[in-house]
């Protein structure tokens, strides 16, 4: 009987193109999990610390993009890197090439068309992260496009976090990613404006931090149940009935103008329950609100 012992594949070589401060945390990243890293930058000295850690400065972007070894693109925006790759000498036929560079979910298809067009292997992805998380498990890093593709180089990409693939459509990360956004300034714009409020009475913001904590956490709690009255269409009132939520919303309005701070924020949100309410979903719940936010403002 002959045993085999298994040995680990290496780690497998990445190049990162575009050194900005989340570009440099992810080429730290790869270097920290043992990969061999190449960086290029237009500003060669933001490759130092790297190089110094043990990155390989490219002479060029056509260097830095090496057939089969996978490609981080990381710039200010989706012409960048299209102007970047697109240049004379930059061959990247067969090349896996992970855009996570911050685009609309329409600039992510077209720049996936156009480097379909250059006979890359093409990821889009959006980071829901700072730079200084990048490499830990709550660095959240979000891909989209050819499946296979991804599970080519999971393993590699897991060097930058907690990494997922969303489906086949290119756009899907950057789409995920203004979702994740909206729902990002609506709850930090919520807490600003209570804490607004509070401080009418000399209440601090630390004070009120532990609160809303708790309140964001418990709506947070609702989101599977209401995701399943969205995606079956119908609303019943188990809570409470929008057209009571819209009665709280007008004290919240009172209340705001009496303290002399911002109605702004509260009479939004009125505005698009008023809709509801008068579109007759008064009488469900306020998930049903999605048939206002599912089409443009009037």
């Amino acid at each position: 009987m002959v045993t085999r012992t298994h040995k680990p594949s290496p780690p497998a070589p990445v190049s990162v193109v575009g050194l900005g401060l989340m570009g440099r945390a992810l080429a730290g990243a790869f270097l920290r999990a043992g990969h061999p890293t190449t960086v290029w930058n237009r500003t060669a000295a933001k490759a130092d610390a790297l190089v110094a850690d043990g990155a390989r400065l490219a002479p060029s972007a056509a260097a830095a993009v090496r057939p089969g070894a996978l490609t981080i693109v990381c710039l200010t925006d989706d012409a960048a890197v299209r102007e970047l790759i697109g240049q004379d000498g930059v061959d990247v036929t067969g090349a896996p090439l992970v855009n996570l560079t911050s685009s609309s979910s329409s600039q992510a298809r077209e720049t996936a068309r156009w480097a379909a067009r250059r006979g890359a292997r093409y990821l889009d992805g959006a980071i829901m992260a700072v730079p200084s998380a990048i490499g830990t498990a709550d660095a959240v890093v979000l891909h989209s496009g050819p499946r296979a593709d991804f599970d080519a180089h999971a393993a590699t990409l897991a060097a930058l976090g907690t990494v997922t693939h969303l489906g086949e459509d290119p756009g899907l990360a950057s789409l995920y990613d203004a979702a994740g956004l909206t729902m990002m300034w609506s709850v930090l714009d919520a807490w600003l404006h209570g804490t607004a409020m509070l401080r009418t009475a000399g209440v601090d913001a630390a004070a009120f931090a532990p609160f809303a904590r708790q309140i964001a956490e418990g709506v947070a709690g609702w989101l599977p149940g209401y995701a399943e009255q969205v995606d079956s269409g119908s609303f019943p009132a188990e809570a409470s009935a929008l057209e009571t939520d819209v009665r709280a919303m007008a004290h919240l309005v009172e209340e705001s103008e009496a303290l002399g701070v911002s109605t702004e924020l509260p009479r939004l949100l009125k505005a698009v329950a008023d809709r509801g309410v008068a579109a007759g979903h008064g009488h469900e719940q306020y998930p049903v609100l999605i048939e206002e936010f599912g089409r443009p403002a009037p």
